[in-house]
């Protein structure tokens, strides 16, 4: 199947049923926050190499979960209790995604790169950096920020549209630090009645959290009826953040 060649000028992007096996739906384009949102919308987003094209993804099937459906193991309700880590959100947002892109990948992340990958490559590269760096200035990705004694040791962004978390990817320097971020994001997502984390690809990682893998013309309906909903749009840290109705074009 022929892979679409995305315009920068046009915002637009085939159906995702077009994809191909492996997911790979379009190349080219921008990372733009208008052409961003409207791939979030879309259940498409992008993952490519530095040094690559701009590759867009939709992938079959897709690994989902609801908020409530976290699974605590003794290990997190311990360090939970021990209350070693403190969390916040939305207050160093560059500082996670550049360690996402540059601490050691482990599966205890969202995203993983293929096997065949070089360990030390990473695909959030600079240009990525950037791109999620203005869609956090534009109150749409989010960060949860892990610290030990003042140091960030552990953490998570992704980019929240309607009803839905888009997860992007974690890390973690100490141990549980990236499972407390998770567990901090999916009690604010049950308090603001949000109904699905979408954590793309399936990774053991995310299984053990309580993830699973669903059709992707089933995440797709689900998908389209939450991103209609009132987005809750600015700094999740400050009590700045105010429900809006998104109005890009999708």
């Amino acid at each position: 199947m022929p892979i679409y060649m995305l315009k920068d000028e046009v915002f637009d992007f085939p159906p995702v049923s077009r994809a191909t096996k492996d997911g790979l739906l379009a190349i080219g384009g921008d990372l733009s926050p208008e052409r961003l949102l409207i791939a979030y919308r879309s259940g498409i987003f992008p993952w490519y190499t530095d040094g690559e094209p701009i590759l867009w993804w939709s992938l079959d099937p897709r690994m989902v979960m609801e908020p409530s459906g976290l699974k605590m193991t003794k290990s997190l309700w311990k360090t939970l209790e021990s209350n070693r880590y403190s969390c916040s959100f939305d207050t160093n947002f560059e500082g996670v995604i550049r360690a996402c892109a540059t601490v050691p990948r482990t599966d205890d992340q969202i995203e993983e790169e293929p096997d065949d990958a070089d360990e030390s490559s990473t695909w959030i590269s600079e240009d990525m950096i950037s791109a999620y760096c203005e869609l956090h200035e534009l109150g749409f990705a989010h960060s949860v920020e892990t610290y030990l004694d003042n140091e960030l040791v552990g953490g998570l962004y992704g980019v929240s549209i309607g009803k839905v978390f888009c997860a992007e990817s974690m890390f973690h320097t100490k141990a549980e630090a990236s499972k407390v971020a998770f567990y901090n994001l999916c009690q604010f997502l049950i308090r603001n009645n949000f109904e699905l984390i979408d954590a793309q690809q399936e990774t053991s990682h995310m299984k053990r959290l309580g993830a699973a893998p669903i059709p992707r013309k089933e995440f797709i309906k689900t998908l389209k009826r939450l991103v209609n909903e009132q987005s809750l749009v600015g700094n999740w840290g400050n009590g700045s953040a105010e429900l809006m109705q998104l109005t890009v074009d999708s």
